[in-house]
């Protein structure tokens, strides 16, 4: 079933269901010949199976509905009466219909099912003559139904009429066999008598496509899906519950809870999900009559037509799609002319693209048109007085190239019906955000521009980190957070002031900050030290957002604010953590606009500091790791991963210390014991480690805290040393070791140049460099 379409299997599975209804309807035609509701219903239906048929290029199919469908509207329409024969001859164009429907289902296609007969025999149907000779097997159970119509009992007992419906089913099918319909018939036949007479689970070796579905109530899934979400909170409760216990009968308990939830969960929002082909389908009409009125030519490919994206966000999705489609046409891809001018083909590609990355969906709408112009956009927003010249000279590309999602914004010299009035993209942005999303541009002056949409797979149940400000906890949508800051006012990291703005300063760019107790009115309960920086995006830019403490990260449920918490226009919903404690989740687009970032005065302080580095483009960007009491940088290219493992999970195999990652035996390299100083983890919870993978073989290099990734210019300062170490240097104000990372590998283990590999896919460290060894 998976080797066919989505097109296909719907069809599949409405025409069985119809064939159904066609049994029953033809039966119980026989019984009342006159009646055209039957009859009217019944020719529906195949007009229906032919349309569909004729549309998938089902020949056979759509040639056997065909001249069924001619003898229905004769019947329909009185001008022929129905026979016993008749109703023998509809029946086995049912069966073969049938037949047919099958062999697409089991190999995609209609194969060598010969339909001939069964067209010739409704055709002399119609023709007022007897049935082809191969009807003639079916001649007994037509003389059954024709007694049995003749009793009066049949109309006034409806039993009597049930007890026939078999006879004229059952009997077509090897009418149909006999020099008319080869091998694939008696399979088919044979295994609807082995499904209608076995016990579940017996004899059967497949399920058809019109049992693999159900039609289910949409309001129904909305109510199992606001289940799901309660017993997600009383599952994250649960899980609270076994942190604070020692009992290892309940924390299996536990794990099992979250497994099946999880499951449970993954399972009800499949239900709901809908292929994007649904949304997209609209779109080759929107296409093809805007390039007509614009004079271009204009071809439409899509990609990842299956991706399914939860129903209730596709039509938030339609509006700012379809408008990303329409600018495309009409600003992007060049009229003809100009594109063989170009070196192009005369007619433009748009694609359309979906496609699943880190538990979102992307859309993207690509074009191969004439790009955007960043000093177009910069020009234009210069003289709108959106940004000063000064603003523009260090923004980078990314960010001139999001001002056309400012309100009012517009390049066109023109306006037409199309566009050209300022109004559109930004809200595209709007309404994007407003599900929880986010959009971005790229564009190659000359290629094309690619407008990429982010989208969560729901609404109901998100990823977010929580929050403390104060005595009251928030939760942020995990799309938005980019990083985490801890700001150490004891090392001197502390915010700064630049022009009237709160910075700080990350990786040598001034990164504005929103204080989140004074956004939202809240007493000052930590001032400028110790606090945690969550580094946010929203219009365009990073922002860090400052908050007291970092909880953790988890699944909540969003839950409809009333309105007047949406009048704030502060909160996106509100959801109850794993303690039982309500906490509002803030909506970042808002936050930032409420806070009037003062972007203007951090651009001109970042100016200056560029200004006083001088050029000097000898930067290097670098892991700050402790350990005891030391700092250690590893040059940030060298890092494959950061992770960071329970105490429980450290292991030995020999007097080897390993730990097991990603279906590896990881060997376990502490830096502690390669300076040899005291580490502080022994008596941790958990440790960071920094991982180094190279040819396939990794290393776990344990430290005893993650400082900072920080951009310094690093040079002068370095003095080969020993032990796997290049020297030291001033960075931050406090000095600190640079890491020679192989030589410190190597220090532990000589062959790791060697090409082979352990079969654990890990080093042969030393033991030696073993914590305990």
């Amino acid at each position: 079933m998976e080797e066919l379409g989505d097109i296909v299997q719907e069809f599949l599975v409405e025409s069985h269901e119809n064939l159904d209804q066609l049994d029953r309807d033809l039966v119980a035609l026989e019984q009342e010949p006159g009646s055209r509701e039957l009859l009217s219903s019944i020719f529906r239906t195949i007009h229906t199976i032919k349309g569909t048929s004729g549309f998938l290029a089902f020949n056979r199919l759509e040639r056997v509905t065909h001249v069924g469908e001619n003898l229905l509207a004769r019947l329909r329409d009185g001008t022929q009466v129905m026979t016993p024969e008749t109703t023998n001859t509809l029946l086995r164009m049912v069966d073969v219909v049938r037949t047919l429907l099958t062999t697409i289902e089991e190999t995609s296609a209609e194969g060598e099912v010969d339909v001939d007969g069964v067209i010739e025999a409704v055709t002399a149907c119609i023709e007022g003559g007897s049935p082809a000779a191969p009807a003639a097997k079916a001649e007994p159970a037509a003389k059954a139904e024709s007694a049995a119509k003749a009793e009066p009992a049949a109309k006034a007992e409806p039993a009597p009429a049930a007890k026939a419906e078999p006879a004229p089913v059952a009997e077509p099918a090897p009418a149909v066999e006999v020099g008319t319909v080869p091998a694939p018939v008696a399979p088919a036949a044979a295994a609807e008598e082995d499904h209608a007479g076995a016990e579940p689970g017996v004899g059967q070796t497949r399920r058809s496509i019109a049992e693999s579905s159900i039609r289910v109530d949409v309001d129904l899934l909305d109510k199992l899906m606001n289940l799901v979400g309660e017993l997600v909170l009383t599952r994250n409760q649960m899980l609270r519950a076994v942190t604070a216990s020692s009992d290892p009968a309940l924390a299996r308990t536990g794990q099992r809870l979250n497994l099946i939830t999880s499951e449970l969960q993954e399972s009800v929002m499949k239900t709901r999900m809908q292929a994007i082909d649904h949304l997209w389908s609209k779109l080759p009409r929107v296409v093809r009559d805007l390039s007509s009125s614009v004079g271009k030519q204009v071809r439409l490919a899509m990609e990842g037509r299956e991706t399914e994206l939860d129903r209730s966000l596709l039509e938030a999705v339609k509006d700012p799609l379809t408008h990303l489609v329409r600018n495309a046409v009409d600003h992007g891809i060049e009229s003809p002319a100009d594109r063989r001018a170009a070196g192009k083909p005369a007619e433009g590609v748009l694609t359309l693209r979906a496609y699943h990355e880190g538990g979102h969906v992307i859309v993207e709408v690509a074009d191969d048109g004439k790009g955007i112009d960043p000093a177009r956009i910069a020009e234009v927003a210069i003289k709108r007085g959106l940004l000063t010249r000064d603003q523009v000279a260090h923004m980078e590309r990314r960010e001139i190239l999001n001002l056309v999602f400012k309100a009012g914004f517009s390049t066109a010299e023109k306006v037409t019906n199309v566009s050209g009035r300022g109004v559109g993209m930004d809200v595209v942005k709007t309404n994007i955000e407003r599900i929880g999303g986010a959009v971005d541009v790229e564009s190659t002056l000359g290629e094309g521009t690619t407008w990429r949409l982010t989208i969560p797979l729901t609404l109901a149940i998100i990823q977010a980190l929580t929050v403390e400000c104060g005595t009251e906890r928030y939760a942020i949508p995990q799309v938005a957070v980019h990083e985490l800051v801890y700001l150490d006012g004891q090392n001197g990291r502390v915010i700064e002031h630049a022009m009237g703005a709160q910075v700080y300063r990350l990786r040598g760019k001034l990164l504005p900050l929103v204080r989140l107790d004074e956004t939202l009115g809240l007493p000052d309960s930590s001032g400028d030290r110790d606090v945690y920086v969550a580094v946010l995006q929203a219009e365009g830019r990073k922002f860090g957002l400052v908050v007291d403490r970092v909880l953790n990260t988890e699944e909540v449920v969003v839950k409809a604010l009333s309105s007047r918490f949406k009048e704030i226009g502060m909160y996106a919903g509100a959801t109850l953590l794993g303690d039982g404690r309500v906490a509002l989740i803030l909506d970042v687009p808002s936050l930032a606009r409420r806070a009037h970032l003062n972007v203007g005065a951090v651009d001109r302080a970042q100016a200056e500091i560029d200004a006083t580095k001088g050029g000097n483009d000898n930067v290097d960007r670098l892991l700050i790791a402790g350990v005891g009491e030391r700092r250690v940088a590893i040059p940030l290219d060298m890092v494959t991963r950061l992770e960071e493992f329970p105490l429980e999970r450290f292991e030995r195999v020999g007097a080897r210390e390993v730990v097991q990652y990603r279906d590896q035996i990881l060997p376990v390299l502490r830096l502690a014991q390669l300076l040899g100083v005291y580490s502080d983890t022994e008596q941790a919870a958990s440790v960071p480690v920094v991982v180094y993978t190279e040819r396939g073989r990794s290393v776990a290099l344990a430290v005893d805290r993650i400082v900072d990734i920080v951009e310094d210019v690093v040079g002068a300062q370095r003095d080969f040393g020993d032990d796997g170490l290049m020297g030291s240097a001033v960075i931050q104000a406090r000095v600190t070791e640079l890491l020679d990372v192989r030589r410190a590998i190597m220090a532990a283990d000589p062959r790791f140049d060697a090409e082979g590999v352990d079969t654990d896919g890990g080093l042969d460290l030393d033991p030696t460099m073993m914590v305990g060894a």
